[in-house]
């Protein structure tokens, strides 16, 4: 007769046991390096402290301020040109997202532009440009006294709206999608010949970032 080799139950317990044991180590090691890697990049990334982005608004031209009488309806054509600053000296800046609007007396007279995305390394400027174009927008029934109100006083506040997500690049590190908004205001003339003809202005006004 063939010899069988039987275990009894206690030595697969034991050999269970073993295999339990390792696997705890293995997982217990895995761990260990990937709070090791996640603790180094926060270390990096708080030791550097990223700063938020800045805005500034260099031109805005407003080609295009007509009002439909029945229904509230708005057409509108904005071309702007903006500045952007990275004040970091040792992290750059991805933006893979940025849309851009305007809003008259918090109303929505375009629709949202998207601009290219684009990389912003240290301490780097950009000039964005974008062209914001509203075609029968509706908008509430007290717009167009507010519009001829402006008029009278002879000047428009117009508003310029982005929002976006920005990921930030240190040495071969990148982080993960953060969103910003950012808010521009431009003080512009409005006298009775508006909107025949276009309204432009130069300023350098600083814009409001959040991250």
């Amino acid at each position: 007769m063939s010899r069988m080799d039987a275990k009894s139950p206690q030595h697969c317990a034991k050999k269970g046991f073993h295999i339990r044991k390792r696997y705890k180590k293995l997982l217990y090691t895995l761990c260990t390096i990937l709070l090791s890697v996640i603790s180094i990049a926060f270390i990096i990334y708080f030791i550097l402290r990223p700063s938020k982005p800045e805005f500034s608004l260099k031109e805005i031209d407003i080609n295009q301020l007509n009002l439909s009488s029945s229904p509230q309806l708005v057409n509108s054509s904005v071309e702007l040109t903006l500045l952007s600053k990275n004040p970091n000296q040792r992290v750059g800046i991805y933006y893979d997202e940025l849309n851009i609007y305007a809003s008259y007396k918090n109303q929505q007279i375009t629709v949202p532009t998207s601009l290219p995305p684009f990389y912003q390394g240290h301490g780097d400027n950009n000039l964005l440009t974008a062209s914001l174009v509203g075609t029968g927008l509706p908008v509430a029934p007290s717009f167009g006294y507010e519009v001829k109100r402006d008029q009278t006083v002879g000047k428009l506040v117009l508003y310029l709206k982005g929002n976006g997500h920005l990921r930030w690049k240190i040495v071969s590190w990148v982080s993960g999608k953060y969103r910003f908004n950012v808010n521009c205001a431009a003080v512009l003339p409005f006298g009775p010949s508006i909107p025949s003809g276009p309204i432009s202005s130069k300023q350098g006004t600083q814009c409001s970032t959040t991250v």
